[in-house]
């Protein structure tokens, strides 16, 4: 049951949903410990309010209630710049990829709104965690393809020679806008933000079988339809700055209309004074601990421990919060 008393604006750990796909493996419950049972685990929706994985609240006065609960109830926790809408207008995975995840595309908002029943978009973010030697992902074509083109080497099963293939290296960050040719390659491990949106037409699979002998589903017709088809663009890593204070670096990640992500690198083993900031009335934060440890207070002396795969949920213009331990998060706002 929600509790609908007066609440200060006080920060939440959550709990993810997981999602078995084919290609998935098991580092998400070695790596983070997420107590998932579940093979392959292959995706955690670590803040979520989509119908089709939300997340729970894991601590705090609502503990068990899903967050989209919460948030109907408590829609100031939004922020401003979002308390209308009453839904969270973003997503955050961890994605573990033991294999390849197929070749697909997404809509921007406006086709989304009009083929598919008013839902939104998908404009994503993927920040590496990690990679195997070898790893790579799908990024674009390799050069300009016609749709005819495309869908006579997706039916032949020549596709492949037609995609760009990016290495990939632990701390790379790529942004994957709407309409973009794109895949995670097999070895990656990687963090996700994207608008809150679980349309995907599936491009091509591999003629890979589910473990009930079937094909996945292909949309080759609306991916063709949606799909950026000139090629030859590379990604290129964008320039960081670290910015210092006391016991904390920042540096910007990615910057759109749809969210913006900051790493944040907390060290205070050797400081007196903790970290501390809170939120602005305009919208919530998502802290996602890609490293480390340690306790986050809040309020009168109330305390969250977290560690390596921890995400939080802070709603707008929330109490003062502090930070003490040694790690890593991607900060998340909107």
């Amino acid at each position: 049951m929600i509790n609908k008393s007066i609440h200060l604006n006080s920060p939440f750990l959550l709990k993810p949903c997981g999602k078995n796909y084919l290609w998935g493996g098991s580092r998400l419950n070695d790596d983070f410990a997420k107590g998932i049972d579940m093979f392959p685990l292959a995706e955690t929706w670590e803040c979520s309010t989509h119908l089709d994985g939300p997340s729970i609240v894991a601590s705090g006065k609502d503990k068990g209630n899903t967050l989209a609960d919460v948030i109907h109830h408590h829609p100031e926790y939004l922020g401003d710049n979002h308390q209308k809408k009453e839904e969270l207008p973003i997503l955050v995975k961890f994605i573990d990829a033991r294999d390849d995840l197929s070749v697909q595309v997404h809509p921007d908002d406006d086709y989304a709104m009009k083929y598919e029943n008013g839902s939104l978009g998908k404009n994503e973010f993927w920040y590496v965690l990690d990679a195997a030697e070898d790893a790579k992902l799908v990024y674009g074509l390799s050069r300009r393809a016609d749709a005819e083109t495309l869908k006579k080497s997706i039916e032949d099963g020549t596709v492949e020679k037609y995609l760009q293939r990016v290495p990939i290296k632990k701390d790379d960050v790529f942004y994957i806008k709407a309409g973009t040719i794109h895949a995670i390659g097999g070895g990656a491990l990687i963090a996700e933000v994207q608008e809150s949106s679980n349309l995907t037409y599936r491009m091509y699979d591999y003629d890979r079988v589910d473990a009930q002998g079937e094909k996945r589903k292909l949309h080759v017709d609306k991916a063709l339809e949606v799909a950026d088809l000139e090629g030859g663009m590379p990604p290129g890593q964008i320039l960081r700055v670290l910015k210092f204070k006391p016991g904390c670096a920042t540096e910007f990640l990615c910057r759109c209309k749809y969210f913006q992500v900051e790493r944040m690198l907390i060290n205070t083993e050797r400081l007196r004074e903790m970290v501390s900031f809170r939120t602005t009335i305009l919208s919530f934060q998502v802290l996602l601990c890609i490293n480390g440890c340690g306790t986050l207070f809040y309020g009168n002396c109330e305390a969250i421990h977290f560690f390596k795969g921890d995400c939080i949920f802070i709603p707008a213009s929330s109490v003062t919060i502090k930070i003490h331990g040694k790690a890593q998060f991607l900060k998340i706002s909107c």
